[in-house]
């Protein structure tokens, strides 16, 4: 009957593990991660099935392969415990902006619109001539690791400025941009490249860096195809759909805020 002896905490323990367990499977989705990640599940599942059945032997075997897997577990999910503990990082510093910005909230929402309103007018044009762009809007996580590897700039965000950057015969068009509020801080940026095998043949290098810093951390970004002119918007490594350029802007605004 102690088995069915369920304390509050009891429950609140088997709710923590779900999320836990609901959060990584998030993370590993649609990469070769997911595959690891099962077989581990199935690892410790006989490893606890061994000692219920006190298979002593087979369960010294399989506890010091999962002893040893921990060194192994870091190398491998590498990029998921990294962004895991950037979200957790990220939340002290989302409070903390929100906090310093409450008393300057209208002008921080008036600064936001304009912003937004420049790059979606941008990315319109660029749409309609075929240009290529790539543009990276940083939220909480600091974006420094890969603005060294662009020319660090001091820009007012407008759709003048963001169209001479991507002009084709410009020598700032080639890379990123990085937006930060209402300033754009680095172009020519490099962006580490996703090596998600989910994402279509059709996108090409820019796409895959969009999602590859998405991934990474909390920005957002949004490519203009040089080909079709199409306008994606990714965020936490993936595309969002919408439906027109009013509920682009909606949605930015919406992730922004």
């Amino acid at each position: 009957m102690n088995y069915f002896d369920i304390r509050i905490i009891d429950i609140v323990d088997i709710v923590l593990v779900a999320f836990l367990l609901y959060y990584l499977y998030n993370l590993v989705k649609g990469t070769v991660a997911i595959n690891i990640l099962v077989g581990l599940i199935i690892v410790y599942a006989i490893f606890v099935v061994t000692q219920l059945l006190e298979m002593e032997l087979l369960s010294k075997i399989i506890g010091g392969f999962l002893g040893v897997g921990m060194i192994a577990l870091v190398i491998v999910f590498q990029p998921e415990i990294r962004k895991f503990l950037l979200m957790l990082g990220s939340t002290n510093f989302a409070f903390r902006k929100v906090f310093s910005k409450q008393f300057q909230f209208f002008r921080a929402e008036e600064t936001q619109q304009t912003s937004i309103n420049s790059v979606i007018e941008a990315c319109k044009k660029f749409s309609s001539t075929l240009t290529g762009a790539l543009i990276v809007i940083q939220r909480n996580n600091s974006l420094d690791f890969v603005k060294n590897s662009g020319d660090e700039m001091e820009l007012k965000v407008n759709t003048p400025i963001i169209e001479s950057i991507f002009f084709k015969n410009s020598p700032l068009h080639d890379g990123a941009i990085i937006i930060e509020d209402d300033t754009i801080t680095a172009t020519r940026v490099i962006l580490p490249v996703s090596n998600d095998r989910n994402i279509p043949a059709r996108f090409g290098l820019r796409h895959r860096a969009a999602v590859g810093i998405t991934e990474k951390t909390d920005s957002l970004a949004l490519v203009v195809s040089e080909e079709s002119g199409q306008v994606s918007y990714i965020r936490d490594g993936e595309f969002i759909l919408y439906e027109d350029w009013e509920d682009l802007k909606n949605i930015l605004q919406n992730d922004l805020s």
